[in-house]
């Protein structure tokens, strides 16, 4: 079974200083047939304008990621972190029983633009925790880069759940395969460029979801950048 999500079907929430689509409902965007994908809760994908940013506020019970693709974002929280997040780092936070943290632009002259990512954990009441890392971009060149999966392989991000987030770039012609075991399903959101996916031709800020499918095949048209997120 495969369903596509269209980047231009997303929800839209618009306060001037945040521009966000959302795959998934979240806030003010209500959407009965987009509520969640397996443990996948939010993927949300943000720019945020000079001077922007959101407030101090709280968070339980989710893993939390956050990726930077253009700009930076600072980053408080009441754990004791306090960073900035580049292009090409990710953040981890899981909530757990609780944290509060915020998020602004720090930039005087450039927007950030970022995906912040939602995943159910596989239970309440984790304790908080807190990863930051740099992913290089030749990890993704070529080959699939682990970035989350819940026992850290390959020097990823641990995540509270039974998934696996995968990253790869892919130029024109380049083709890229992903097998699911019995029982697991895939999202595939497509964060720049083109692809074609089992036959499927998506375009930036496209995802699709796949179920029932054993291999998943990934070929590039003009170069960009997938995320795969490998769910129980």
């Amino acid at each position: 079974m495969i369903r596509i999500r269209r980047a231009g079907e997303r929800g839209i929430t618009d306060f001037g200083w945040l521009d966000s689509r959302h795959s998934f409902a979240f806030g003010d965007y209500h959407d009965r047939a987009h509520q969640s994908f397996r443990t996948l809760r939010v993927l949300n994908d943000d720019r945020i304008a000079v001077g922007g940013g959101f407030p101090s506020h709280p968070h339980r019970d989710m893993e939390i990621l956050t990726c930077v693709l253009t700009g930076e974002l600072a980053h408080r929280d009441s754990m004791g972190n306090g960073t900035t997040i580049r292009p090409g780092e990710w953040q981890k936070m899981t909530a757990g029983t609780g944290v509060v943290h915020s998020e602004f632009n720090p930039s005087e002259t450039e927007a950030v633009h970022l995906l912040q990512i939602w995943v159910m954990p596989d239970r309440k009441g984790h304790k908080p925790e807190y990863e930051q890392k740099l992913f290089p971009a030749e990890g993704k060149t070529g080959s699939w880069q682990t970035i989350a999966s819940i026992d850290g392989r390959d020097d990823s991000l641990t995540v509270h759940q039974d998934m696996i987030l995968l990253a790869t770039r892919l130029t024109a012609g380049d083709v890229r395969t992903h097998s699911l075991a019995s029982k697991r399903a895939a999202w595939l959101h497509l964060i720049d460029g083109s692809v074609n996916v089992n036959g499927h031709s998506l375009s930036a800020g496209d995802a699709i979801a796949i179920e029932d499918e054993p291999t998943i095949r990934i070929e590039g048209i003009e170069a960009g950048e997938v995320l795969l997120f490998d769910l129980a």
